[in-house]
Parts: structure tokens; sequence; C-alpha cells
């Protein structure tokens, strides 16, 4: 696969909005764009606002103990993080989309997070700490908020994202925002689109720059 090719998006949106979101909706823009440069692109929803559970102290033990030493039941406690894990590891391109409640990210999102963070999966410790295990691949980090600056001191959500993309090997973050919606949504959703348009331009398009 050439660094051009994109045969799989994962999409993860976690706002407990539909109808008004405005990250969904950015995000549907992204998703549109990026097809426009891949066809036949296979897009993977993980919608989190209503099919994400929290890790519990079985889940703990489980991650905790050697994969050869996992008995039956550890392995079906870490099913579904097994699945989140493949979604990620398996993308091409990930499209995120938040919004930002109280300052940071919804708890949905913190949850996925939770469950990929995954030792000798997607990070491992070494002599100098820990070091990422995924490959480097593009990112649309997809934020908006009612009135938090983003970048500001009350912001934390992107450097959080961001942080935490680095800490599985992710670098290439590809930042979108749409702030102060509460004052002025349309105002914030067309500053958003002119960011969308420097990484993915409608007439050349790519998902790669």
């Amino acid at each position: 696969m050439t660094s051009n090719q994109v045969r799989k998006i994962l999409r993860i949106d976690s706002s407990s909005s539909y109808s008004h979101s405005v990250t969904r909706r950015l995000g549907d823009e992204v998703i549109r764009r990026l097809g426009l440069a891949n066809q036949g692109v296979d897009v993977v929803c993980r919608d989190l606002s209503n099919s994400i559970g929290f890790i519990s102290e079985s889940w703990v033990q489980s991650n905790l103990t050697s994969p050869v030493e996992r008995t039956r039941a550890q392995e079906e406690v870490l099913a579904d993080s097994d699945r989140l894990v493949h979604e990620l590891v398996t993308a091409d391109v990930v499209l995120i989309t938040a919004p930002v409640y109280n300052f940071s990210i919804p708890a949905a999102l913190k949850a996925w997070i939770d469950m990929i963070c995954r030792a000798r999966l997607t990070f491992h410790y070494t002599e100098n700490g820990p070091e990422g295990l995924l490959k480097d691949r593009p990112v649309y980090l997809v934020l908006a908020s009612g009135g938090v600056t983003f970048g500001s001191s009350a912001d934390f959500a992107s450097g959080y994202l961001r942080h935490i993309l680095g800490f599985i090997g992710i670098r290439d973050v590809r930042l979108i925002y749409a702030e102060g919606t509460n004052a002025n949504a349309s105002a914030s959703e067309n500053a958003a689109h002119e960011m969308l348009e420097q990484w993915l331009p409608v007439e050349t398009s790519t998902a790669v720059a």
C-alpha cells in the first residue's frame, strides 16, 4: 500500500447530541472530502454515545494478566476492548469528533481511550519509559466548544487528546475546531470549515498530505 492509498477510515463520534451536533456535521464533511480522494474506501463508524462501557476491576485484572495465562472468562472481559483496538490498528485514517463538556472531553470518549490504551498492544514499557506501538497515520480531530477557547488554560480537551494519541504512537493530528458556538454557531462552524479546507481542499483533497 502506498502512502496515498486509504482503504479504511475509522470514525469515532462522542457527542450526546445528534441532529444539533456541530461535531457530527463537521465529521460528515470530513468523510465526504476524504471519500472524494479515496473512492471505495471503507468507513467504520463507532458511535460512543450509546455503545461503550467502562473498565472494571475484572477488566484491569484481565488486562494485567499475560495473554498466554488468561482464562476464557478473562478473554471475554477483554473482547470488546480487543475489537476497539483492532478497529484502530487497522485504520489508515482516523476521525475523532468530540464536543467540549465542562472544559474536557465526553466521558464516553474517555472510556474509549481507556479501552484502547493497552500495554503490549498499543504501547509498551521500555527502559526509557512507555513507547507507542501504533504506526503513525492522519487523525482528523474535530472539536467544538460553546465558550472554551482552544489552546487556552481552560482547554483540557485538545491537548489531552494530542498527548494520548502520541502516547500510542500517533502524532499526525490535524485539528479542526469550532469555538464560541454559544455566541455565534454559524460563524464558528464557518471558521472550522476554513480549517478543514486547509487540510482537505475539495478540489485536490488527499488523505495524506
